[in-house]
Formats: structure tokens, C-alpha cells, sequence
């Protein structure tokens, strides 16, 4: 209820029309006369008994609403059922009516003449025929309220049967509630809202009373709720929600507007065999309640989600199935302290093995029983202590949500343990062989724009990677990307490093620079990112596939660069061919890459 209104009735002024609603297929005998009550927030079909009391509803309350303002010129001649108007196919509630309302003319009254008529009081509620008598009732209680369900009608949400049961919401169509009172009769009450409706002896009064929040504290900390997806993108999101498949499949996310907040949901009710999605902007009231695409008002996010779960109120299908992207990962309260890098190799358990290297074996691990962790393992004789604890030092000082998190090492025997963050979905360059043709361009794109944001923030802090590509990334829970494998990363001061002769590095990867004088600095690991962006459209194909290492160096020496791959189009690739520059100082930095790619993202529009 609004602030300033009485609760549980609904005023004469908010209604906008009253009108019959045509029958469905099959309609029980019982639920022959139906009629409608649209009002401001919402809409309410109440079932009379017989045609002479519809027609006597219809005449009073039509009657007491004569001049209200915001009348309705068309209407919707059917039902609301399962998420659409049988009348129109209409999915949105709030949508505007498909029928003239033929009651209109009658009972629209201009500005100049309204101002002669008797004032409508504030408290003044809807009135019952004195041809229609109500016997008084108890009200019931907060938690049931007598209902009468047929459990095997599916197509009528609200089909009778002839025993009554305690209220309980329905999983196909929670609105239905038990009215009773015209001529001692049961009639039947269908609300958008998940309410309880009485009658009052004296008055007809659409009585509610919300559930319960599960909570009676204030949830403000939304990283605690399994549908909660934070910077996740729009198209992220649907790969997401399509790979759940569920009806009712859902999460919320944060808006690119700030402050805002959209609800991103699945459905099959629209007859597409790939399901239908839809974005939901959170919006915010003139009293700073919440609310989504009807006005039903709460004063948090779980609130207003926990109403949604058990209501869809003007939404394609209501909120069943949240769609996590978390895993269970260190959280950083947990994670150690600064300057506290050695971990106890008994808090850890290794579960499986996920890859291996020239250094060594990569494992899933669990630490402290509770916490999904990689462990990379380095064989003795693999790896010089220098270059571990150069790794291992590189690590500890990148701290970016882009970049794969560093928690410690166990160095004290072999092997030698490197754990970091597990990322669930592996390496990109698999993800994309194996998902690939699922995948959008757009989203694509995105995976492009994680790694460049991750290689934004190396480059600001002075880092070189020197062996960017997509087998060193990896693909979280929430599709996004991270960049990782920091063994050959190094810190310099003049975005500079150059090699000694001999050293190995991934040619088809590199810049003319480093296959010819092996002078690294960012602007070769921008190099290797147009390489990257190539693999990720190309959906993980080898690059320069037709040559060998030699013929590859000759190749791009004389001008030879890698063609535009199907998927991407025209700007994308240009992007892409503008980090293939022969002179470094002509290729973009990585910061004025994420400026290039950031008008081609798609848009997150509700």
C-alpha cells in the first residue's frame, strides 16, 4: 500500500474501469459471470454468482466511479493468464487495452463539469448494492483464507472443485484467492498481487496482507543472494540464463546506468524454442520504494525479489530458478593478510588434476576444507628458485578483478605450490572450441573487453606480460574473463625489457621486435591482444595455421597479417589490425583500446 492510503481497500478514485470479461474455453459453471476491477495499481476479476448480480455489481460500481479521473477508453476483453491477455496476447499487464470500452462515453465527464459535483471524500470505499445482501464473516487469518482448487486443471488457474482446503498459493498461478459473500455464495477473486482479498459485512473492501519477509532485518548486502550477478553484462547474462534452460531461470545485475539495478529473466511462454529473455529495470519511486515493471513497491532488492519469486505481476513468467555465478571461492575477508604469503600445505587437499605444464601440475584443490582453490605444483629441477619467486612476487602485487587472484605459495619443500583463485570454467582457448558456437558476437566481443581491461591495469602499474594469449586465460562461473600465467611477467620502469638471446616465447603471439631484436614492452603485449581478439572470433582456430614458425617470422616481416575472421565485423576488426603495426609506438595502448571497443559493446538496455 502507498503511503497515506487505508490499508487493504481500494479508493474510488483509483478505479479506471468496470467491466464484464469474456469467458474462457470450459468454463466451470461457477465461474460463468466474471467481471473486472481495473484501478490504478493493479487488476482484480471477482466472480458473481449469477448474471442478475454481475449486472447489479456492474451498474453500482460503475455508477460510484462516474467522473474519475484517468478513465479507461479500451479495455482487455479477456483474462490474464499465465503471463498474457487471452484477448490480445499482451505479456505486460500495464499493457494498453485491445477493446473500446463502450462504457466510457457514459462515464467520462469533462474538467469544467467535473468541478460541480460532490467532492470524494478521502475514505470513501466501494459501496454494495442493497439488493445484494452479504451475511457477516469472520476475517481470516494472516495465513490462510479458504480456497477451493480443481488440482488437475492446469489451463484454468482457478477452477473449482468441491473441497476446501487452507490457502496455499499455486505453483501454475499463485493469484487465486477465496472471496466470500454475494447471496451466501462463494465467488472466486483473482488478484495481480499476491494478497489476501475478505469481504467486510458492510462494505466491500479488497483486504491484503503481505507475506512475511523471510527477514526481519533490512538485507542490504546483495553479494550474499545466489541471483545476484554484479558486473555481469547484458550479454553474459543470457548465455547464462540459456544455458540454465529453465522456465523462470533469472538474475539481477548490476546497470550500466550507476546505482541501478536490472532483473534479467528466461522464459519458454513465448513459443521460441531458444526461450525469450528479458531485462527488467529496477525503478525507484517518487518514496525511494522499489519496483519492476508493475508498481508493487518494496523497500530493498530481496524484498521486492523474494515478491517476484511467487508473483509476476506484469513480467513474462515469474522468478523460479537463480542463476549463481559465484563459486566457492576465497572470500577476501578469509583471504591472508599483506606481507603473509605462506600457506600450510595441511589446510590443503588436492581433489583433481586439471592440467599440466612444463614446470609442472595443476590442481584443483580445497583449503581449509571449504575453499575451491588452484594449486600449481612445480617439480623440483623445473623451475630455478629465482624464477619462482619471481612469479610468485609478480602475483602478489596484482590485484585486479580481471586478473586471476594470488592467495599464497607452500615453499618450504617440494613440490612447490602456487595457489591461486579457480576459475571455473577453464582455459578460454578449450571454452571456445567447445562453446564457441554458442556464443554471440557481442558476448565475444565482451571476453575481449575483460582481457583488455585486465591488460589496462598491467600496463598502468608498469607490467609486461610477454605471453598474452588465450590459452592463458581462463573463463569464470559468469562467463567473464580473466587473464592469467604470469610466469613470464615482468616489472619494468621504462616499458622496456629485453631478453637474452635464447629465450623461448610463443612466435606466432609476438611482435616483429621480439622475434627480431626480443625488445618486449606493452605496446608487443598489445600486439599479442590483436592476436587474441583473432582466437576468440575465430572460436579458438591456430593462428597463421598454414605456417610454421619460420615462415611466420618471414611472413609478418614482409607485411603479412591475419585475415578477418567471419564472426567479426568490420570496426571489430579494425581494432583488431590496429595493434598489428609494424612500429610500437604506432599501435594503440591498452587503454585506448577499451576507449575503441567500448562504443561496440552492446548496450544494456532493460
Amino acid at each position: 500500500m502507498k503511503r497515506g492510503s487505508r490499508k487493504g481497500s481500494i479508493e474510488i478514485k483509483q478505479i479506471r474501469c468496470v467491466e464484464k470479461v469474456n469467458l474462457e474455453e470450459q468454463t466451470p459453471v461457477e465461474r460463468q459471470y466474471p467481471f473486472q476491477i481495473v484501478y490504478k495499481d493493479g487488476l482484480l476479476y471477482v466472480y458473481a454468482s449469477n448474471e442478475e448480480s454481475r449486472s447489479q455489481w456492474l451498474k453500482a460500481l460503475q455508477k460510484e466511479i462516474r467522473g474519475n479521473p484517468h478513465l479507461l477508453i479500451k479495455y482487455h476483453s479477456g483474462f490474464f493468464v499465465c503471463g498474457k491477455f487471452l484477448c490480445c496476447q499482451q505479456s505486460c499487464k500495464a499493457a494498453p487495452g485491445c477493446a473500446l470500452w463502450e462504457a466510457y462515453a457514459d462515464l467520462h465527464i469533462e474538467p469544467k463539469e467535473e468541478k460541480h459535483r460532490v467532492p470524494i471524500f478521502p475514505d470513501r470505499v466501494l459501496k454494495i448494492p442493497r439488493a445484494v445482501p452479504i451475511p457477516k464473516m469472520d476475517e481470516p487469518s494472516s495465513s490462510t483464507a479458504p480456497a477451493q482448487y480443481d488440482s488437475d486443471s492446469k489451463k484454468n488457474c482457478g477452477s473449482q472443485s468441491n473441497v476446501n482446503m487452507p490457502f496455499m498459493p499455486r505453483e501454475d498461478c499463485p493469484d487465486w484467492w477465496q472471496v466470500r459473500g454475494l447471496k451466501s455464495s462463494e465467488d472466486l477473486a483473482c488478484s495481480n498481487q499476491r494478497e489476501r482479498n475478505v469481504v467486510d459485512h458492510s462494505t466491500l473492501k479488497m483486504s491484503w496482507g503481505s507475506p512475511e519477509s523471510s527477514s526481519s532485518e533490512e538485507e542490504e548486502n546483495l553479494d550474499d543472494y545466489d541471483w545476484f550477478a554484479g558486473n555481469i553484462s547484458r550479454s553474459q547474462s543470457e548465455q547464462l540464463l540459456r544455458q540454465k534452460g529453465k522456465e523462470g531461470a533469472f538474475m539481477v545485475r548490476n546497470s550500466s546506468q550507476a546505482g541501478m539495478y536490472t532483473v534479467s529473466l528466461f522464459s519458454k511462454a513465448m513459443n521460441d524454442k531458444k526461450g525469450t529473455i528479458k531485462h527488467y529495470h529496477v525503478h525507484t519511486n517518487a518514496e525511494n520504494k522499489l519496483y519492476l515493471a508493475e508498481n508493487y513497491c518494496f523497500d530493498s532488492i530481496p524484498k521486492l525479489i523474494h515478491y517476484h519469486q511467487h508473483n509476476s505481476a506484469g513480467m513474462i513468467t515469474r522468478l523460479r530458478h537463480p542463476v549463481s555465478t559465484k563459486a566457492n571461492k576465497v572470500p577476501i575477508s578469509v583471504s591472508l593478510g599483506s606481507g603473509i604469503w605462506e600457506l600450510k600445505r595441511e589446510e590443503i587437499a588436492l581433489l583433481k588434476e586439471l592440467g599440466s605444464g612444463q614446470f609442472g601440475v595443476v590442481h584443483l584443490g580445497k583449503w581449509k576444507g571449504q575453499y575451491e582453490v588452484a594449486v600449481k605444483m612445480i617439480k623440483e629441477g623445473s623451475m630455478s628458485e629465482d624464477e619462482f619467486f619471481q612469479e610468485a612476487q609478480t602475483m602478489m602485487k596484482l590485484n585486479h578483478p580481471k586478473l586471476v587472484k594470488f592467495y599464497g605459495v607452500c615453499s618450504k619443500r617440494y613440490p612447490i605450490y602456487i595457489v591461486t583463485e579457480y576459475i571455473t570454467n577453464g582455459c578460454l582457448l578449450s571454452y571456445l572450441k567447445s562453446h564457441g558456437k554458442r556464443l554471440e558476437p557481442s558476448q565475444l566481443l565482451e571476453m575481449c573487453y575483460d582481457v583488455c581491461e585486465g591488460m589496462a591495469f598491467l600496463e598502468s602499474h608498469q607490467f609486461i606480460h610477454r605471453d598474452l594469449a588465450a590459452r592463458n586465460c581462463l573463463v569464470d562461473s559468469d562467463l567473464s574473463v580473466k587473464v592469467s600465467d604470469f610466469g613470464m611477467t615482468r616489472y619494468v620502469l621504462d616499458d622496456q625489457y629485453v631478453s637474452s638471446v635464447g629465450t623461448k616465447f610463443p612466435v606466432k603471439w609476438s611482435a616483429p621486435e621480439v622475434f627480431h631484436y626480443f625488445k618486449y614492452s606493452s605496446k608487443s603485449d598489445v600486439w599479442a591482444f590483436g592476436i587474441l581478439m583473432w582466437e576468440v572470433f575465430s572460436l579458438g582456430k591456430q593462428p597463421y595455421d598454414l605456417y610454421d614458425n619460420s615462415q611466420v617470422v618471414m611472413k609478418v616481416s614482409q607485411g603479412h597479417r591475419l585475415y578477418r575472421p567471419q564472426l567479426a565485423w568490420d570496426t571489430v576488426y579494425q581494432v583488431m589490425h590496429s595493434c598489428w603495426h609494424e612500429l610500437p609506438e604506432k599501435r594503440p595502448t591498452f587503454q585506448q583500446l577499451l576507449s575503441s571497443i567500448e562504443p561496440l559493446r552492446e548496450k544494456d538496455k532493460p
